[in-house]
Formats: C-alpha cells, sequence, structure tokens
C-alpha cells in the first residue's frame, strides 16, 4: 500500500518528529494530542494539522507513553479512526498484553520502537531526521495481517529509518540493557553530583559530562517506561551492581595495601573495553577506528564553520566531533575524528592556516 494520510496521537519529541519527516515525504498528516498547546507548537512547525474526529486515515500511530498505547487503541478503533495502528513507546510486551486483554484488534495493530531521541522533550525539539539511519524495531504478532505489518514498514522507509523484526519480549531485554539501565546508571552517577562541592564541580571535565549526559531527561516520562519494563531493567542493573559491588570491595582492599587485589579491577576494566569495542559504529557493523585531531577552537560564531571549510579544502572526512569546553575561557578544544590517513594531512593544514593544534 501506498501511505498517503496518517495520524499521530501524541505531538512530544517522537510524534512531531515523525510528522515532520512524513510531510517531507508528501504525506498528508493530522496531529491530536491532550496538550492543546503541544498540538498548536507542532503544527506551527510544519508537523501536520489538527485531526477531527471523524476523520480516517490509513495509518493512525500512537506516541504516548507505554501505559497508555492499549488504551488509546482501543478509543481509535471504536471510532475507526484508521485501516491499521502502531505504537512507537519504548516498551512492547505490557502493551501488546493490555491490548489483548482489552478486546483490540490485533490484526490490524503492530507494535514498534524507532532507536532515537534526544535528551530534550516535547514538540520544540523535534527534527525531521531524527530517524534517518537509526533502527527501528518492528514487533509483529501471530495475529498481524500482512498489510498491517506492511503499512508500518513503508512508515519506516519513509522516515529513512532501519527495520528490525523482533520479537516484543526479545525488544524489551534489548533495550533494557542498551538503553534504560544505562539510563537508570547515568541518573545515579549524576545523583551523587547534587550534594557535590564547588570544588569538585568545578573540577568535573568531559568525562562526568559523558556519563550523565541522559541524565537530565524528563523523570516522570522515564518512570513510565521503566515500569513498564521493570523485571529486565532490574536484572540488568543487579548484574551491574554486583560488579560495581566487587569492584569497590577490591578498591578497599588496594586502599589497605593489598596490591593482589589490582587484577579484579584490570579485569572489570578490561570487560569494558571489550563491551565498548562491540557497538556498532556509524555506519553498522564493528566501529570504525579513528584517528583524532586535537584543535583549539575559539567560542564564537562561525569558528566551526571554518574547521569544516579546512577540512573540505584538504579532503578529508569528518567522521565524527566533539567539542570540550574550557571553564571562564572563550575557547574550547575540538576533537575531530578522520580516518587514520587524513590525521597528519589535516594536522599540516591546520598549521598552515594558523590554528593551533596541541
Amino acid at each position: 500500500m501506498k501511505l498517503e494520510t496518517v495520524l499521530i496521537l501524541g505531538t512530544g519529541l517522537v510524534g512531531t518528529s515523525i510528522g515532520l519527516a512524513l510531510r517531507q515525504r508528501g504525506v498528508t498528516v493530522l496531529l491530536a494530542d491532550r496538550d492543546l498547546g503541544a498540538v498548536r507548537l507542532a503544527r506551527e512547525m510544519g508537523a501536520g494539522q489538527e485531526w477531527h474526529s471523524g476523520e480516517q486515515v490509513d495509518l493512525a500511530i500512537i506516541a504516548v507513553p507505554p501505559d497508555h498505547v492499549a488504551t488509546e487503541l482501543r478509543g481509535l478503533q471504536r471510532r475507526e479512526a484508521a485501516r491499521f495502528y502502531t505504537d512507537v513507546s519504548s516498551v512492547k510486551a505490557m502493551p501488546i498484553a493490555r491490548a489483548v486483554e482489552l478486546g483490540c484488534d490485533m490484526g490490524a495493530y503492530v507494535a514498534s520502537h524507532p532507536m532515537a531521541g534526544r535528551e530534550k522533550a516535547g514538540p520544540g525539539a523535534a527534527r525531521a531526521d531524527l530517524f534517518l539511519g537509526r533502527p527501528w524495531a518492528l514487533c509483529a504478532t501471530e495475529a498481524t495481517r500482512p498489510e498491517a505489518k506492511r503499512a508500518v514498514l513503508e512508515l519506516i522507509e519513509l522516515c529513512g529509518a532501519n527495520p528490525v523484526e523482533v520479537s516484543a519480549e526479545e525488544h524489551d531485554r534489548a533495550v533494557a540493557l542498551v538503553s534504560h539501565a544505562p539510563h537508570v546508571a547515568a541518573s545515579a552517577v549524576a545523583a551523587r553530583l547534587s550534594d557535590a562541592s564547588d570544588v569538585a564541580l568545578g573540577l568535573a571535565g568531559q568525562g562526568v559530562r559523558d556519563v550523565t549526559r541522559i541524565a537530565g531527561s524528563d523523570p516522570g516520562l522515564w518512570l513510565g517506561i521503566l515500569s513498564g519494563n521493570a523485571a529486565p531493567v532490574a536484572e540488568v542493573l543487579e548484574a551491574v551492581s554486583r560488579d560495581l559491588t566487587e569492584a569497590a570491595a577490591a578498591l578497599r582492599a588496594l586502599a589497605e595495601g593489598d596490591r593482589s587485589a589490582g587484577p579484579d579491577v584490570t579485569r572489570l576494566l578490561k570487560r569494558g573495553v571489550a563491551g565498548h569495542g562491540r557497538i556498532p559504529g556509524k555506519h553498522g557493523g564493528p566501529a570504525a577506528a579513528y584517528g583524532v585531531v586535537q584543535v583549539v577552537i575559539g567560542d564564537r560564531p562561525g569558528q566551526l564553520a571554518r574547521l569544516f571549510q579546512v577540512c573540505d579544502e584538504v579532503g578529508v572526512n569528518v567522521e565524527d566531533v566533539r567539542l570540550e569546553h574550557a571553564p571562564g575561557l572563550p575557547l574550547g578544544l575540538a576533537e575531530v575524528s578522520v580516518q587514520p590517513d587524513a590525521v597528519a594531512v589535516l594536522q599540516e593544514a591546520l598549521h598552515e592556516r594558523g590554528w593551533q593544534v596541541p
């Protein structure tokens, strides 16, 4: 089928981003949300037009917290709002089970989940390119009709994402490991900073910013996510807790002069290196080993553009970039990741153009 009309119920970050992506592909998008202000902002951003009850569409996308998915699905199906339905919440087994309990038409519904997001929430943070190249889980069941699955696959394609077919249970175990438990762990580290001294905070570097970046997300939203996937998340956190407890015991022993405890800490650090190395790279598959060029950069408009212009002039592709700001100074350090054989080329070009390259 060809998706021509879509209803998005829930105009937060994900829902509005889907609307923006679909509008760029010529799809007619209708928007609904209990927060009329969110609908208005999403509409002003170009994500679609307000939906009026009674209008029917090809596909309804339910972009609400996991514990509300089944109720909203039942309500939309009773109004015959769409031919097919999907949701984009980050938990899958619980909404599917509740939808069955509520007597929803499971043949017309396919649970899904785009693995994309930002620390910021709400329609104002939405982006049309949020899903480009990102995995999008598709959790069809035995009851799913083939045409419903095809409709959701087309949605994923229109948004520029890559479909990953997986069972709801396997999906929930996977996201507990790669998304939900890491969020709790980041929050636990960030919580230690709430009572930190000014001296400690003044010494904070990029490492603690990296570890705690996702801890700034909406606690209410995350409570709903974690509640819907509580058991798998708890299992991961218990395993992490065991590792941390063993590391703490080894460090206590080291502090008391027992040098034999050192290998216990080293083993955890080595496992961490191995696990980090398995995270897929930007093109999927094993992460590539890039070279890094460090450049001192001024904190003023146009500096990144100038830096990228140098890369363009010498034919060096920027694989990644990160910025580390110098507290109290109008400058920072840009770390530009490039192919290893391009490091010397870029360093020389930057030196010639007056950049400070440590």
